[in-house]
């Protein structure tokens, strides 16, 4: 399988920057909201979100990133890390990333407050890029990930929501930053309008395979591997493409979460149902769809180094599940 290191290969020293300025950012008076902050971005992670930037600002340009293009991978790492902080309070996760959760060790309000905070560094920094395109970009992403939550929640338990609607709430969850991102990269290079949504479609599709890869390995991943129990999101009631499929062929499944997985063994029962049936499979087959998409709306891309990596995001995120 290949490793996030050698598929970044093009922006590794770029990837070491951005960890090092990121930091430095993230500048606050009080202490323990620094604290907080800085820890999740010493965690690690794959940075696959700043990297899609870096990878494209260099096939773009065929040059080293500019200023303005590492500025805004960094506003890409920092609105998806204030994601991951929010996410964690909902979830009641006490472990992201192998390490224990901002708010496990400092409690729910410094987390969501660390979180606002970088909300709003990014949010400044946006606005010092002085371009109107990629703040609008940007600004929806924040407002996507809010839509997503309410989405969520809203639809927890649901047995009746569709596919659109599970593809649509992954899209304001994980595809938004992908995709606005990648377009604003587009948009610091002068790229054309035509080429600037192909960017965009290329981030979208990346962002829905990488989502519905994460909502498999969710049933198929060890404790170890996802730092929760396998098949948490089915016990907070978000359904996600591996249920709804499964939904389709069984019947009974729906009775069984209609209740809330409340009766003795009721999530275990689920969960060897959702295995029997081919919604692990069917959705295997979803995100292999998004991943050829997003390889296609590479074409109008300069060939180089850097677009092959950006091919390679595209077969790494289908094999994350091997």
């Amino acid at each position: 399988m290949t490793s996030v290191t050698s598929l970044f290969a093009p922006v590794d020293a770029d990837l070491v920057v951005l960890v090092e300025n990121l930091k430095n950012l993230v500048s606050a008076r009080h202490p323990v909201l620094y604290a907080a902050a800085e820890h999740l971005f010493q965690a690690g992670g794959k940075r696959v979100r700043p990297a899609i930037v870096l990878l494209l600002s260099r096939a773009l340009e065929q040059q080293e990133p500019t200023a303005r293009h590492r500025r805004l991978a960094e506003i890409t790492e920092m609105i998806h890390t204030a994601s991951l902080l929010h996410d964690d309070v909902v979830d009641s996760s006490d472990v992201r990333r192998g390490v224990p959760t901002v708010h496990s060790l400092f409690g729910n309000r410094i987390a969501i407050q660390a979180g606002d905070f970088l909300f709003a560094q990014a949010s400044w920094y946006l606005a010092n890029l002085d371009n109107l395109e990629v703040v609008k970009l940007l600004s929806e992403v924040i407002k996507d990930f809010a839509e997503g939550e309410i989405q969520q929640g809203l639809n927890c338990f649901d047995t009746h929501q569709s596919l659109e609607t599970y593809l649509e709430k992954s899209y304001y969850k994980t595809a938004s930053l992908m995709a606005n991102s990648a377009k604003a990269t587009g948009v610091l290079s002068g790229a054309s309008p035509q080429l600037n949504q192909e960017l965009y479609c290329y981030g979208r599709c990346v962002g829905l395979a990488f989502q519905i890869v994460d909502d498999i390995l969710d049933f198929t991943g060890s404790t170890d591997d996802l730092g929760k129990p396998a098949g948490s999101d089915l016990k907070s009631g978000n359904l996600t493409a591996p249920v709804l499929f499964a939904m389709e062929e069984t019947p009974y499944l729906k009775v069984l979460i209609e209740r809330q997985l409340q009766e003795s063994g009721d999530l275990e029962e689920a969960l060897m149902l959702i295995h029997n049936s081919k919604g692990i499979e069917r959705s295997r087959q979803l995100a292999e769809q998004y991943a050829q998409q997003a390889r296609e709306h590479l074409t109008e891309v300069p060939a180089s180094e850097s677009r092959q990596a950006l091919v390679e995001v595209t077969d790494y995120t289908l094999k994350r599940l091997h």
